[in-house]
């Protein structure tokens, strides 16, 4: 988990005042980790937020206090809050009118004279390029989040919406969403996520980071072809394309014509996501979602083992 300083800034942007509710400090069970965060703001209605720390009457309680509660409050959550997870957390709440002083790398602040375990911490975090939100005495140190996982999205589609939708809070994730006419796109599109028109989507692909993770679900199973052609040629770190498994033999033929050999096109994952899931839009998106996680996940274990 990480600072968000850029859902921060646009939480302040539309609302104004922002507090920020984050898991500081957890003891035995939890709903939540150290880390995760909710942003807070004052409507005629009442609090809105968004973003969570685990729901229930602890996430109630600090929505509701999150503009008068101490900055830093211990709730053991059976007693307290009258949930059976049987632990306790420690929130930081502070509240925003701006984003602007937050690093760009890690936020540590507390009151007073930074303590020597801060500065130390800091110190090996930016040496060993990692570092985990940590509470030190009444001091929060937190990585910031910066959009580091390039996904291009091809297609604008319902499932390309429903994929978008569900993938675009992630903070990790800096989206380019491709398709052939603005009209293809809604209305609104998600903060973070870079909207892209080309008459012809396939020549957009040399602009694509090698690094980047491929989502290809467009209306036409020719435009999907030729993207799959342009992308084993460019290079990738992962492509998904929707389809049955008759639309990928077809394709896989079709690719070998093409000149790529049989290991080159084991890369492209066909169908995407989690097939047993079912194929509405949503059931899609939410097994694609999953994809991506489980690779950021097996990607964060192999650089912890060889790091």
């Amino acid at each position: 988990m990480s600072f968000d300083r850029e859902a921060l800034r646009a939480a302040i942007a539309t609302h104004g005042r922002v507090a920020r509710v984050v898991v500081a400090e957890v003891q035995g069970s939890a709903p939540r980790e150290v880390g995760a965060a909710m942003l807070v703001w004052q409507t005629n209605n009442g609090p809105a937020q968004s973003g969570t720390i685990g729901g229930g009457t602890l996430e109630y309680e600090a929505a509701r206090h999150a503009f008068t509660a101490p900055r830093l409050q211990r709730l053991p959550l059976g007693p307290a809050m009258g949930q059976c997870c049987g632990g306790a957390v420690t929130l930081l709440t502070e509240v925003f009118e701006d984003a602007e002083d937050i690093p760009e790398d890690i936020f540590a602040r507390g009151p007073g004279p930074m303590p020597f375990a801060v500065k130390k911490a800091l110190t090996e975090a930016r040496a060993q390029g990692v570092v985990t939100p940590k509470l030190y005495g009444a001091w929060m140190v937190e990585p910031v989040t910066r959009a580091t996982r390039p996904i291009w999205v091809w297609g604008a589609g319902h499932v390309g919406r429903a994929i978008v939708t569900t993938l675009a809070p992630l903070p990790e994730l800096a989206i380019t969403w491709v398709d052939t006419a603005a009209a293809r796109f809604p209305d609104h599109i998600p903060d973070g996520v870079t909207r892209l028109v080309a008459a012809r989507p396939d020549t957009l692909v040399p602009y694509a980071p090698p690094e980047a993770e491929h989502l290809i679900l467009t209306y036409s199973h020719a435009l999907d072809l030729e993207l799959c052609h342009r992308v084993l040629s460019h290079g990738f770190a992962f492509a998904g394309l929707i389809g049955s498994r008759t639309k990928w033999a077809r394709f896989r033929n079709r690719l070998r014509d093409l000149g790529h050999t049989n290991a080159q096109i084991d890369r492209i994952c066909c169908p995407i996501g989690q097939p047993d899931l079912g194929k509405h839009p949503q059931a899609i998106a939410v097994g694609v979602a999953a994809q991506v996680i489980s690779r950021r996940e097996i990607t964060e274990s192999y650089g912890e083992r060889t790091g």
